[in-house]
């Protein structure tokens, strides 16, 4: 498994775990485990692995009402917890959101300098607002959505994260760029 599958696996993991504490916290009434298992998507046996690491760790108690009824609550240190996660996570977003708007800037200005008056953003993204952003920022025109390619001279292509380098296109590669190249940059170079 490479790092980068690795990485990602654990920040799941952790944002699953963070999804149960703040639906268990949310919850009026108690909620039953398979409730929190579809809501999470995962299995009934991973939500209860979670749970009782998150007994084992403090931030949950579990009180059996009956035996088919179980309550969780939320402990004060899961309260915490919820609270610095969740200050990580967003503090981590404004990083990654920094760091894509530089390079997505170097993109267009690199493509501004080769003469290009168009970008053209191929497919749904998450970064569509900093692409476009940049387009505006260095007065290049900017269009969006699954667009027809084309042998224009003026367009410049940045291709969404969701879309494989090599995907069957014929357009040459000094008027294209791929977002995912940005989003896996920094595990490349661990590896």
């Amino acid at each position: 498994m490479s790092l980068f599958e690795t990485t990602i696996r654990k920040m799941n993991h952790s944002e699953k775990e963070l999804s149960i504490l703040e639906k268990i916290h949310k919850s009026k009434n108690s909620i039953k485990q398979r409730d929190l298992a579809k809501i999470a998507g995962l299995s009934l046996g991973m939500t209860n692995t979670i749970l009782k690491r998150l007994v084992e760790k403090g931030l949950i108690t579990i009180k059996k009402v009956n035996n088919r009824n179980i309550v969780y609550a939320v402990s004060p240190q899961g309260i915490e917890e919820i609270s610095a996660r969740s200050y990580k996570f967003f503090k981590r977003t404004i990083k990654n959101v920094v760091v894509y708007k530089e390079a997505i800037d170097e993109v267009v200005k690199g493509a501004k300098e080769k003469g290009f008056n168009n970008i053209f953003l191929v497919g749904k993204s998450d970064l569509d607002f900093i692409v476009e952003h940049m387009c505006g920022k260095n007065q290049m025109r900017y269009g969006c959505g699954e667009i027809q390619l084309s042998t224009n001279q003026d367009d410049f292509y940045i291709f969404s994260e969701s879309i494989e380098r090599n995907s069957g296109n014929a357009i040459k590669e000094r008027n294209r760029y791929y977002l995912k190249d940005i989003i896996l940059e920094p595990f490349s170079k661990l590896s």
